[in-house]
């Protein structure tokens, strides 16, 4: 069973993480300033009641007449009043029961044994306790608000280098080697989005230099291998007629073939060929180029179109196809012209599994159903030739549904899309989107 996996921005996340924070840190301080102002009104509440009774007793003592509400043995008075009016002290107590405005109570005993006491609830007082709850709440709010807006902000400039920093990377992998991640993503500010940038760009410049140098490699030893192989093919011709001698013309051929191919793919990786351009009916050219390689194959030319193209490289993308389907396949040969899609389709036992995930390699012929010869360049060198042209090639296995029946349910099929605009001067190609 496959776990939901909630996909979310970077930004969001920061502005959440933010908000939370935010959230956390208004509350705590808004509970701090809420008890420390609720706590320090009491005891201002106490002080004043305090201040009233002492000055109560003294009126009263001096004139006999009660002021400021006070009361002779109240018989409301509390009880913690009473106990330490008994022991002759002067004391105060509040009543809180922590929904309503507390009652504030203060007591002293008189020397003719009576209990003098006034009390208050300071109602006003705790008016302005309200008031500052609800400055709290506002403010707390707009506080929220503000690191939510923050969180987006950051989020978002962070979330952006990030993805051009992706964007830059998949042009990188794609081939592009004239990019580089931290210019891609600019900006002047020093975060650890350009030390990432600077791995990136450390690693496709070595990974680069490494490609290079096996290229010139490559090239280098195919080119030395170019003059003895021609040398042996020459001398092979001057060798008397017979079965040795056929072997030997075979496999000096064979060699030069080799020779060439690796040639070419070291040409196509250096990204240095470019298309010289005509204007073709694809429909004709097709088929006259493809009767000459293989008379045997079925061709069906749904729909014409002109295009503008190389036709020396599209003929080798076509006869690398057929010369492929022909050695690892099995007849028929069908070749459908659809407008600028081309499909190349055998009844063989399809392509290997390693090739439709990761693409032909050189020297990879595949798995043994489909890999009895071949040096397996040259569906790397019908790829390489495709991308010069700014075309698409794709390799699937056939599927009865969609490419018609087969007597085993198998077969290859290759299929080359010709760009609807011919490749730049400067090599680039345009974005062929696939159809489902």
């Amino acid at each position: 069973m496959r776990r939901l996996a909630l996909r979310t921005g970077l930004r969001w996340k920061v502005s959440l993480a933010i908000a939370v924070v935010s959230a956390l840190v208004a509350i705590v301080l808004s509970l701090v300033v809420h008890n420390a102002a609720r706590v320090s009104m009491l005891d201002n509440n106490r002080t004043v009641m305090d201040e009233r009774v002492k000055v109560a007793q003294r009126w009263y003592e001096q004139s006999r007449v009660l002021g400021f509400g006070a009361k002779l043995d109240d018989p409301e008075l509390p009880e913690q009043l009473k106990k330490e009016a008994w022991r002759g002290q002067r004391a105060t107590y509040m009543e809180d029961s922590g929904t309503g405005t507390p009652e504030v109570w203060a007591s002293v005993p008189l020397r003719n044994g009576k209990v003098l006491s006034v009390h208050a609830k300071f109602q006003d007082r705790f008016a302005v306790l309200k008031d500052l709850d609800r400055v709290l709440i506002i403010g707390s709010v707009a506080v929220v608000l503000g690191g939510i807006a923050l969180g987006v902000l950051i989020g978002d400039q962070l979330s952006r280098r990030l993805r051009k920093a992706a964007t830059a990377a998949r042009k990188l992998a794609e081939g592009d080697s004239e990019v580089r991640v931290r210019e891609a993503i600019g900006g002047r500010v020093r975060d650890e989005t350009d030390d990432l940038a600077r791995a990136v760009d450390g690693m496709a410049e070595a990974l680069q230099q490494r490609l290079e140098a096996e290229r010139r490699v490559t090239a280098d030893i195919a080119h030395e291998l170019r003059t003895p192989v021609t040398g042996l093919l020459t001398a092979a011709e001057l060798l008397p007629p017979g079965r040795p001698t056929e072997l030997v013309r075979d496999r000096a051929q064979a060699m030069r073939t080799l020779v060439e191919d690796v040639l070419e793919v070291a040409r196509l990786d250096g990204f240095a060929e470019r298309a010289e351009l005509q204007e073709i009916a694809v429909a004709e050219f097709i088929t006259r180029r493809v009767r000459s390689v293989a008379p045997d194959a079925v061709i069906t030319v749904v729909r014409d179109a002109h295009v503008s193209t190389d036709p020396r490289r599209l003929e080798r993308i076509m006869g690398n196809l057929l010369a492929n389907a022909a050695r690892h396949g099995k007849p028929p040969f069908e070749v459908t012209v659809e407008g600028r899609v081309l499909r190349v389709r055998d009844h063989g036992p399809g392509f290997p599994e390693e090739l439709l995930k990761d693409g032909p390699s050189r020297f990879r012929t595949g798995s043994k159903d489909r890999a009895g010869t071949g040096h397996g360049l040259g569906l790397t060198i019908a790829a390489g030739q495709a991308r010069v042209l700014g075309a698409r090639l794709t390799f699937r296995n056939a599927d009865p549904a969609v490419d018609g029946p087969d007597d085993d349910g198998r077969g290859a099929v290759a299929v080359l899309w010709l760009p609807e605009s011919a490749p730049t001067n400067t090599g680039s190609f345009p974005v062929i989107e696939v159809p489902d």
